[in-house]
């Protein structure tokens, strides 16, 4: 985050003379941008990795789910033998 950063005024940044970022999802470049100190926050970090954590315990861990090469050309050798 910028330290000029506010959703309270227009444009939501406090410098007057920065343009209007209209498309925030992809890059954009402002000259006047300067992180904020307290920008990462280790707490809020350490809760989503613990959600992540959450979610893998119930759905299942994406990665370990996943067959090995080893099991791939097991399974390929199967159905082509």
């Amino acid at each position: 985050m910028c330290e000029f950063y506010d959703t309270a005024v227009p444009k939501q940044c406090r410098e007057d003379d920065a343009e209007e970022v209209l498309d925030k999802e992809n890059q954009n470049f402002c000259e006047w941008f300067k992180p904020a100190s307290d920008a990462f926050d280790p707490a809020r970090a350490k809760g989503e990795s613990k959600a992540r954590d959450a979610l893998g315990a119930l759905f299942g861990d994406a990665e370990s789910d996943k067959p090995g090469p080893d099991q791939l050309m097991s399974e390929a050798d199967k159905l082509f033998k």
